[in-house]
C-alpha cells in the first residue's frame, strides 16, 4: 500500500538519542515499514517553546543535518522530496520519500530572512506555533485571547512566498482565523482531529475544517491518544476511523489525509508504530469504504497537495 503522513517527530528523537533511521526501535522505524511502498513521511523538527533565538534556529540546521546524512547513507532508498520530481521518483521506485518541516516558529527567531534559510533548506511546511507562544502568535494551550502578532502576520506571507505551506495544527482560535483571514494560498492542520468526537482543544471545531476544506487545503488525523478519545487509554484505531467519518460528512474526501504524531505522542495500542498502517488501511476497507477513497486519505490527497504546493513553488 501508500502511504503519505503529514507528521511525525521522529527526527528530532533520532538526533536527541544518537539513533539512526532504521533499526531505531522507535514508532518510525523504517525497517519496520515493509508493507509501505511506497512510503513518504514528513518529518518535523520540533522545537520546544522554550528554545528561542538564534538556538532554536541551529537546533533546527542540526535536525535537518542529520536527516540528510541519513539520506546519503541509505544507498537510495530513501530519497529527499524537495520537489515533484522528486516525489515521482519515490513513486516509481517504491521506496520511501522524506518530506523536512518544522514544528514551531520559532524557529526564524523572530527574523523574516530565516524563511529563506529555510526554503534553501528544503523546509515544504512550518506549523505555525507549538503549545506556548512564540513571535508568531498564540499557541492553543497558552492562556489568553490572541491570534497572530505583527511579525506572524509578515511571516505568513514571507512563507507563502516563499512556496512554505502554512501549518495551523497547535494554533489558538484567533490565531487560527487570523491565518484563514490573511492566507491566500491553501492552509493545512498537519496532525488534528474532530473536536466533535473528542473534546480537546488541540482538535478542530466543524467551522475550522469546514475553513481548510473550502480554501483546498488538508488536515491529516492524529493519532495520539488524547486526540481520538475522551477516555485516552480507551483510545484505538477504531477511533481513527471516527474521526475520519465525521470528517468524511462534512465533505472531506479530497480533504483528509493522515498525520500520525509518530514519535511525539502516546499511541493506541493497535496503531504503536509505522507497521500498524496496514492494518488501518485494511479495517477502513473492511467497513466498506472503496479503495479508491482509502487510498486518497492515505496517499493521494497528500501527494496532491505537495506536488501543487508544498514541493519547490515559489512565489506568488
Amino acid at each position: 500500500m501508500r502511504y503519505f503522513d503529514l507528521h511525525c517527530d521522529t527526527i528530532g528523537e533520532c538526533l536527541s538519542r544518537g539513533l539512526p533511521l532504521r533499526g531505531n526501535g522507535l514508532a518510525v522505524d523504517l525497517d519496520r515499514a515493509g508493507g509501505l511502498a511506497p512510503y513518504v513521511q514528513c518529518y518535523a523538527v520540533w522545537l520546544p517553546d522554550e528554545l528561542r533565538g538564534e538556538a532554536a534556529f541551529r537546533h533546527f540546521c542540526d535536525a535537518a543535518g542529520l536527516l540528510d546524512r541519513e539520506v546519503m547513507a541509505s544507498g537510495g532508498e530513501l530519497l529527499r522530496c524537495r520537489t515533484p520530481k522528486d516525489l515521482d521518483r519515490v513513486e516509481a521506485r517504491g521506496c520511501r520519500g522524506a518530506v523536512l518541516t518544522v514544528e514551531n516558529g520559532s524557529v526564524l527567531g523572530g527574523r523574516l530572512e530565516h524563511v529563506q534559510d529555510l526554503k534553501d533548506r528544503g523546509v515544504a511546511m512550518l506549523t505555525l506555533t507549538w503549545n506556548g507562544e512564540n513571535e508568531l502568535g498564540r499557541g492553543v494551550l497558552s492562556p489568553g485571547d490572541t491570534g497572530l502578532t505583527p511579525f506572524g502576520r509578515q511571516a505568513v506571507k514571507a512563507l507563502e512566498r516563499a512556496g512554505i505551506v502554512v501549518d495551523v495544527s497547535h494554533a489558538s482560535p484567533e490565531l487560527f482565523w487570523d491565518v484563514a483571514g490573511l492566507a491566500e494560498r491553501p492552509i493545512v492542520a498537519s496532525h488534528s482531529n474532530a473536536k466533535a468526537v473528542c473534546g480537546h482543544p488541540r482538535n478542530l471545531t466543524k467551522e475550522q475544517f469546514l475553513a481548510i476544506r473550502d480554501r483546498g487545503g488538508l488536515v491529516g488525523l492524529n493519532f495520539f491518544q488524547s486526540f481520538l478519545n475522551d477516555r485516552p487509554q480507551e483510545a484505538s484505531r477504531e477511533d481513527v476511523l471516527r474521526h475520519a467519518e465525521y470528517f468524511l460528512a462534512l465533505g472531506g474526501e479530497d480533504t483528509l489525509a493522515m498525520g500520525s504524531d509518530f514519535d511525539g505522542a502516546q499511541l493506541p495500542m493497535d496503531l504503536s508504530g509505522v507497521e500498524g498502517v496496514p492494518a488501518l488501511y485494511q479495517m477502513f476497507l473492511d467497513r466498506g469504504y472503496p479503495e479508491v477513497l482509502v487510498e486518497k486519505l492515505f496517499y493521494g490527497n497528500a501527494a496532491r497537495f505537495f506536488r501543487r504546493w508544498g514541493l519547490g513553488k515559489e512565489s506568488l
